[in-house]
C-alpha cells in the first residue's frame, strides 16, 4: 500500500466520458495524442441506445470503425439518471423492511414531516401536495424482528432467527425483488444486521439485500432506513441497467471497465455502484462540478462558480479554497436520504424549458418539451415555445449549425409559435416575445446564482464563473451582468461538461462511520477522546482502501462530522487519521471559523458546546485533467449577422467564428458569437474573448 501524493492516474491510451442528460447524451473522447472531441446524440428512452449513438458519433467523427476506436480505449466514464428516475417516476423496484421491533412505523413518521418531504417554496403551502408521495416501503412489507443493540453497541435482546423466518415467509411470493435491513443501533454493532442478512440470501437468494451500515452508517434510524430501502429499491434497476450497458459496449468492441460517477464528484468500478446505486443520484451534475474544479486547477484559481445549461435544469456548484462544498443529504421522491454528495443548487431551466403566458404572467420552465418531442425547432413534433426557440429567432442560434445530435433547426416555425403563444398575449412581436423569455430565463438563473453566493455569505465577485452546458456559454454574459462579474470562462468542452467531468474525474471511495462524542462548553478533547476518533479513522480508511482498484498512488482525506449541540445539520471538518486532543481542538476552531464564513461573522455559539458525530475516510487515485488541448484551431471567420441582445428593434451586426479546440493567443472582439461544438459562446457588445495556452476562452463581458 502507498499514501503518495501528486502521483495522477493516467489511462495510457484513450479516455471517453459521456453524461446521460434529460435531452441529450453527451460524450468527451480524448485520444492518447491529446486530441479531444465532444459529440451528442438524442437521450432515448431505454438510455442504452443513447449511449451506444454517442460513441458511433464520436467514431463517425473520427472516421474510423466504431469497433477500432473502442478497442483503443482504456478509460470509460459513465453518468446516468437511470436511479433517479426510478425514484421520482415510482418506478422503483417493490422493496421490503427488515427492522427491529417496535420501530415499523420509522418511515411512515419520518421527521414529522415526512408528508411534506421535497416540497419548495409556495409549494409547502399547497395541501393538495401533502403525503402526495408514499413511502418507498408500504406498511405491510415491513418485517419486525426479535433484537436490541443499545446506543453502547452492546446486546440488549439476543436476535430471534424465527422471527426473520417467520417475517420473511410470503415475501418473495407477493414479489418483493429487494429487501432493506435496518436494525436499531447496527452503526454501532453490526452484528445483527449481518445475521439478518445472511439468513436472507438463504431465504430469498434473488433479492437484493441492502444493510444499512454499510449503506448509510449514520445515526438517526429514519435517514438510514430511508437510505437504505432507497439504495435496495434502486439495486435491480441499476444491476440490470449495468449488465445491459457492458454487453452493449463489449458487442461494440469496448474493454475498458466501466466507471460510473457518483454524488460525491468522484468515479467507482461499475460493480461498487451497482451495490449502493444510491449514491449515484446526482452523478452527472457532481461531474460537472469537478469538471469545472480541474479548470480553476489549471487556471490557479481555488473560488469557482460553475454553472450547466442542458435541456431541462440549471446546476450550478461553488467550490471555495479548491474544494466543491458538500452537503449529506438529499430528498427525491419523497425520501430524505442521507448520501454524501456535491453541493448542487438547481432549477428547472434549460434550453427545453417550456415558456408559456397565464393571465398575462411570462413564465419560463420547469416544465421542459425535453428530447422528443423538443422545441418546435427541432421539428419532432413540439408545439410549445422554449428557450431554445427564442435563441434561434434572436439570432444566437443557426439552422444548420446547431450540431446537437445532428438536429437542422426550423427558424420559421419558432418564430411563429412565440408569435402566437407568447407575443399575441403580451402584445409583442416574435422578435421582442422571444427576447422577454430570454430576460426571464436569465433573471431565474440569475437567482439561483445569488442564492449560493450572496445568500451564504460569498461575493460572486471574488469568483471564476465557469460556463458549460448547451446553453450556458450563450447565457453567461447577461448572468454576469447580473451580478457584476467582469466576465466568464468557456472550455472547449463546454457542451458535455458532466461527460468531461465523467472522463477525468478522481478514482474515488468513501467510507464513514457513527462516532458520538459531546463535549460540554468550556471542555476540551482530550486524549480518550481522540484515540476514540482515531480508532474509527483507521477503520474507515481500511474500508476506503478496500474497495479501490489499487492503493498505489492513493491519497486518503479524513474528516469529522461537528455541530453545535442541539443543532440538525453539521459541518465536516478536515482531521489527521491520527489525531491528537491538540489536533481536535484545532478541529473545533477550524468549525467555527467555516461555521461564520458560511452564515456570518458572530453566529457561532460556543456556548452550547459541540458535538462530533461521524468521521469518513475518502480515498482517491488523481486522474490527469486533460484541459489542456493538443489542437491548434483558429477561429474561422463565418459571416456577419443580425443578434439581438439589448434592444429587440435593433439588432446588433455580429461576427459569427467556428472553432473546435481553439489555440492560444487568439482575441476577437465583441459582439460577436464563438460556435463550439454543441453550444454557441455570446461576447456582447464592448465584451471581448481571448484564448490561453490550455484552449480557454476568457470573455469580458464589458459595461455596456
Amino acid at each position: 500500500m502507498s499514501d503518495s501524493r501528486g502521483k495522477k492516474m493516467s489511462s495510457g491510451g484513450w479516455s471517453i466520458g459521456t453524461d446521460v442528460g434529460g435531452t441529450f447524451t453527451d460524450l468527451w473522447l480524448r485520444t492518447s495524442s491529446g486530441k479531444s472531441l465532444v459529440c451528442k446524440s438524442p437521450t432515448t428512452p431505454d438510455v442504452v441506445t443513447g449511449v451506444v449513438d454517442a460513441v458511433r458519433a464520436a467514431a463517425d467523427r473520427l472516421d474510423m470503425p466504431v469497433q477500432d476506436m473502442c478497442r483503443q480505449v482504456t478509460r470509460f466514464g459513465h453518468g446516468t439518471t437511470v436511479g433517479l428516475n426510478a425514484l421520482l417516476t415510482g418506478r422503483a423496484s417493490k422493496v421490503a423492511l427488515v427492522t427491529t421491533a417496535g420501530f415499523g412505523d420509522v418511515l411512515e413518521i419520518g421527521r414529522l414531516r415526512r408528508g411534506t418531504a421535497g416540497l419548495r417554496g409556495l409549494e409547502l403551502g399547497d395541501y393538495h401536495l401533502r403525503g402526495r408521495t408514499r413511502p418507498l416501503v408500504p406498511r405491510d412489507l415491513v418485517v419486525e424482528v426479535t433484537e436490541r443493540v443499545d446506543s453502547r453497541g452492546e446486546v440488549v435482546v439476543p436476535l430471534d432467527e424465527r422471527s426473520v423466518r417467520d417475517g420473511i415467509a410470503g415475501l418473495v411470493d407477493r414479489g418483493v425483488e429487494a429487501i432493506g435491513v435496518c436494525l436499531l443501533w447496527a452503526t454501532a454493532n453490526p452484528r445483527h444486521e449481518r445475521a439478518v442478512a445472511d439468513l436472507l440470501a438463504e431465504l430469498a437468494p434473488d433479492a437484493f439485500i441492502s444493510v444499512s451500515h454499510e449503506v448509510a452508517p449514520v445515526v438517526g434510524e429514519y435517514a438510514r432506513a430511508s437510505t437504505t430501502v432507497a439504495n435496495a429499491a434502486l439495486g435491480p434497476i441499476a444491476g440490470a441497467y449495468l449488465r445491459e450497458l457492458t454487453g452493449r459496449m463489449a458487442d461494440l468492441g469496448m474493454t475498458a471497465p466501466i466507471m460510473m460517477t457518483t454524488s460525491a464528484g468522484g468515479v467507482v468500478p461499475a460493480g461498487t455502484a451497482a451495490r449502493t446505486p444510491v449514491t449515484t443520484l446526482l452523478s452527472g451534475p457532481a461531474s460537472g462540478v469537478v469538471a469545472g474544479q480541474a479548470v480553476g486547477r489549471d487556471l490557479g484559481v481555488s473560488d469557482v462558480l460553475t454553472m450547466d445549461v442542458g435541456g431541462t435544469s440549471f446546476d450550478v456548484g461553488v467550490i471555495t479554497g479548491g474544494v466543491p462544498l458538500l452537503r449529506d443529504d438529499v430528498t427525491f421522491g419523497g425520501a430524505d436520504m442521507s448520501v454524501p454528495g456535491v453541493d448542487i443548487a438547481s432549477i428547472g431551466a434549460g434550453g427545453g424549458s417550456i415558456a408559456t403566458v397565464r393571465d398575462g404572467v411570462l413564465s419560463v420552465g420547469p416544465q421542459s418539451a425535453g428530447a422528443r418531442p423538443g422545441p418546435v425547432c427541432y421539428r419532432l413534433g413540439g408545439t410549445r415555445p422554449t428557450t431554445t426557440d427564442a435563441d434561434l429567432v434572436l439570432g444566437v442560434l443557426d439552422p444548420d449549425r446547431f450540431s446537437s445530435g445532428g438536429i437542422r433547426l426550423d427558424k420559421d416555425a419558432a418564430k411563429i409559435a412565440i408569435a402566437e403563444q407568447i407575443g399575441e398575449p403580451l402584445g409583442l412581436d416574435a422578435v421582442a416575445a422571444a427576447r422577454a423569455v430570454r430576460v426571464v430565463f436569465d433573471a431565474a438563473m440569475a437567482d439561483l446564482l445569488r442564492s449560493v453566493t450572496i445568500e451564504r455569505g460569498h461575493d460572486p465577485r471574488e469568483f471564476t464563473l465557469v460556463a458549460g452546458g448547451g446553453s450556458g456559454p450563450s447565457h453567461a454574459w447577461a448572468l454576469c451582468r447580473e451580478l457584476g462579474l467582469t466576465g466568464f470562462v468557456v472550455p472547449a468542452t463546454a457542451t458535455a461538461q458532466s461527460a468531461f467531468g465523467a472522463g477525468t474525474s478522481d478514482l474515488r471511495t468513501t467510507a464513514a462511520r457513527a462516532v458520538y462524542t459531546r463535549l460540554l462548553p468550556e471542555t476540551r478533547p482530550d486524549e480518550s477522546t481522540a484515540a476514540t476518533l482515531g480508532e474509527a479513522l483507521a477503520e474507515t480508511r481500511r474500508r476506503a482502501l478496500d474497495t479501490m482498484p489499487t492503493t498505489d498512488g492513493t491519497q486518503v482525506d479524513c474528516s469529522v462530522a461537528v455541530r453545535y449541540h442541539g443543532q440538525a445539520h453539521h459541518l465536516d471538518v478536515s482531521v489527521a487519521d491520527t489525531p491528537t486532543a491538540e489536533e481536535l481542538d484545532a478541529v473545533l476552531h477550524r468549525f467555527e471559523a467555516d461555521y461564520e464564513r458560511l452564515y456570518g461573522a458572530g453566529a457561532g455559539f460556543r456556548e452550547a458546546g459541540f458535538e462530533l458525530l461521524s468521521v469518513r475516510a475518502i480515498a482517491s487515485l488523481r486522474q490527469e485533467s486533460g484541459v489542456a488541448t493538443a489542437a491548434q484551431d483558429r477561429f474561422e471567420f463565418v459571416e456577419i449577422r443580425d443578434v439581438v441582445f439589448d434592444d429587440p428593434g435593433r439588432p446588433e451586426r455580429t461576427a459569427v467564428y467556428s472553432c473546435e479546440q481553439p489555440a492560444r493567443g487568439q482575441a476577437v472582439e465583441g459582439p460577436c458569437l464563438i460556435e463550439l461544438p454543441g453550444c454557441v459562446v455570446v461576447v456582447p457588445p464592448d465584451g471581448r474573448a481571448s484564448t490561453d495556452e490550455l484552449g480557454l476562452i476568457h470573455v469580458e463581458v464589458g459595461n455596456r
